[in-house]
């Protein structure tokens, strides 16, 4: 029995990308009436929106910090987001990356501008073909731009894997299921600084230095783009209330 090879033999993976190709990326701000700001993305094939509330006053107000505002992510799967059709009930791995994004995000936001209340952040996975949460943490940083929210600087999110021994940049759902290591990253390009590094799987340490620096790579490319959108966004706000 022969399996299908992820890499051909000229460095082409099996969705025609080079080893350090970003899939297609497409962000949109503003998409959603009844959020405070809001965001949506697709990539690759992968599809996420995402809703900001706030800051408003917090619930329950025990939880209220007296000093800045507190941040919850509320990452969420749709049943039909992938193949095989997950319950809607809110898994163990949704919580785990409600939590990871949250803590992505949160050095970010100028917290201590608003205290005793609270920033939600809503992310709906419409379809999922890996990468979810670095799609979600470069999406949601949008919304909390669309929702006024202070910042100290975008926070841009990438994955690099290891596959058939290779190193490739922003990884496949493919890639993901059966290569050998997975390193998402979250990072500040301006301040220079990391939000979020995890990683799956083993790799050498020249492998990790590589890896880091094809993440930085990823993580300006996805900096590019979101940049991009928001200067995209408000150019058409100002032209609609000229037009008015």
């Amino acid at each position: 029995m022969t399996t299908e090879k992820l890499i051909s033999d000229d460095g082409i993976r099996n969705d025609g990308r080079k080893l350090d190709e970003l899939r297609k990326i497409k962000f949109e701000i503003g998409v959603l009436k009844n959020t405070d700001g809001s965001a949506y993305v697709e990539w690759g094939r992968t599809k996420i929106l995402v809703g900001v509330m706030g800051p408003r006053e917090s619930h329950p107000k025990h939880l209220a910090m007296p000093d800045k505002a507190r941040i919850d992510a509320f990452y969420r799967m749709a049943s039909f987001s992938v193949e095989e059709w997950k319950s809607p009930a809110p898994s163990r791995r949704e919580t785990e990356l409600s939590k990871v994004i949250r803590e992505a995000l949160g050095p970010a936001v100028f917290t201590e501008y608003f205290p005793r209340t609270s920033i939600d952040i809503f992310i709906e996975v419409l379809q999922a073909d890996g990468s979810t949460r670095c799609a979600a943490i470069s999406a949601a940083s949008l919304a909390l731009v669309d929702a006024g929210i202070p910042m100290r600087d975008l926070v841009a999110s990438i994955a690099v894997g290891k596959v058939e021994g290779q190193l490739v940049l922003d990884v496949q759902d493919k890639e993901d299921k059966e290569g050998e290591s997975d390193m998402p990253m979250a990072y500040m390009p301006s301040k220079n600084a990391v939000t979020l590094l995890q990683m799956d799987g083993q790799i050498t340490h020249d492998e990790f230095l590589r890896s880091i620096e094809l993440l930085k790579k990823g993580c300006l490319d996805v900096y590019k783009m979101q940049k991009e959108a928001i200067e995209a966004h408000f150019k058409v706000n100002e032209s609609n209330t000229e037009e008015a």
